[in-house]
């Protein structure tokens, strides 16, 4: 089973930018699919962007989509999620998630079932 850390949240000002890191450890990364979710308080999480195992396609939420990207560098068994543009609305707890089904699944559905421990991002105005 692959273990994930986040690591990357802070403080930053609307408009801003933060690079989310997510590191694997105990399996090789190139066995998931990998996604970025994100829970405000008092809101549900919602998944971010997604990401297939070369790196080849990828998914975003509306709300992100121009200002977030994310990438993933096997080798270094990191996945990394771009944070540009930020907005208040943006301030959440950022999650990232691993899947190791083969099935073909559209990424945004995906059953993500491996979860790190979050990190915060808090945007201010």
């Amino acid at each position: 089973q692959v273990q994930l850390v986040e690591s990357g949240g802070g403080l930053v000002q609307a408009g801003g930018s933060l690079r989310l890191s997510c590191a694997a450890s105990g399996r090789t990364l190139s066995l998931y699919v990998m996604g970025w979710f994100r829970q405000a308080p008092g809101k549900e999480r919602e998944i971010v962007a997604a990401i297939d195992r070369s790196g080849a396609n990828t998914y975003y939420a509306d709300s992100v989509k121009g200002r977030f990207t994310i990438s993933r560098d096997n080798a270094k068994n990191t996945v990394y999620l771009q944070l540009n543009s930020l907005k208040p609305e943006d301030t959440a707890v950022y999650y990232c998630a691993a899947d190791k089904s083969m099935a073909p699944i559209e990424l945004r559905y995906r059953g993500f079932e491996v979860w790190g421990q979050g990190t915060l991002v808090t945007v201010s105005s």
